[in-house]
């Protein structure tokens, strides 16, 4: 899958080189999740996920022990920590895999760092937690810096939005949001080369305003940043398609990273690793700095 250029991402001691697509395993430490919630709880079952995943051609496992889908209740830090900290020394034990942590609040990510995460993958870009761009800068882990116009406990499904909400152009306000949250980040101290952006499929968008970002994922490369995109078996794929359960949804998940792919879109957080690595070419090569 050709890639405009090389870009390269530093995350705290790995540098990964994007000139392949890299693949984010999902690994979801929640009882809620909409895809998978309450399959992974257990650390000893999380690890042997993330083995699978990694076996399947990840890159990279996503660890997150809070919900993010529309309507999920909020979890506290010491919750989160406790979820997520056992099965990221466990991955660790076993792997040098690039690992990322998904939460919003600094305390948990810190943690995590701590434990052995080399990405912050928060998808309230610091605007719920600044501590998170101080943090990222002392650490130096990478971090993913993601657009949502609304938080999980005020959200709903894509197919749920009216028409009427499609006004605009949210492309072009997506791009402009990412780039004030790249200054915050960077007047913290964080480095241009930490950063990668996410537009934010779902995350109180319709399902025709997904798709423009889909359609228009050039427009994000274009930024100058690594584009870190999550369609996965999101509800505007299971709209469009009329796939109501969504694990039934990886087919048409993979067709949808297609797209960006031939856009230059550099990651893809996924939850089938092995139907998309097989379109998608295998993961890109990670080397120790």
């Amino acid at each position: 899958m050709p890639i405009a250029s090389t870009k390269n991402w530093v995350c705290k001691n790995v540098t990964i080189d994007l000139f392949q697509p890299l693949l984010v395993g999902i690994l979801n430490v929640t009882p809620d999740s909409f895809s998978d919630g309450g399959q992974f709880l257990d650390p000893d079952v999380s690890l042997q996920h993330a083995l699978t995943l990694i076996s399947d051609g990840a890159g990279m496992i996503d660890v997150g022990g809070e919900s993010t889908r529309p309507g999920a209740r909020r979890v506290s830090a010491d919750e989160q920590i406790e979820r997520v900290v056992p099965v990221i020394e466990r991955i660790r034990s076993e792997s040098d895999i690039p690992i990322s942590i998904d939460t919003t609040i600094a305390k948990v990510a810190k943690h995590a760092i701590e434990a052995g995460a080399n990405v912050i993958n928060d998808v309230a870009a610091g605007s719920e937690d600044e501590a998170m761009f101080s943090l990222a800068s002392e650490t130096g882990v990478g971090l993913v810096l993601m657009h949502r116009r609304l938080p999980p406990e005020q959200d709903v499904y894509s197919h749920e939005y009216q028409d009427e909400l499609d006004g605009g152009n949210i492309v072009a306000d997506v791009c402009t949001w990412l780039l004030a949250r790249v200054q915050a980040a960077r007047e913290c101290g964080v480095l241009p080369e930490q950063i990668a952006l996410d537009p934010g499929l779902g995350f109180g968008k319709s399902v025709e305003q997904n798709w423009q970002i889909v359609h228009q994922t050039e427009q994000f490369v274009r930024l100058g940043f690594p584009v870190y995109m999550g369609a996965s078996r999101k509800s505007f794929i299971g709209a469009t398609y009329n796939i109501e359960e969504p694990s039934e949804r990886d087919e048409a998940s993979v067709e949808v990273a297609k797209r960006m792919a031939l856009q230059s879109a550099h990651i893809f957080r996924v939850h089938n690793v092995k139907m998309h690595s097989e379109l998608l070419q295998s993961p890109p090569h990670k080397s120790n700095t």
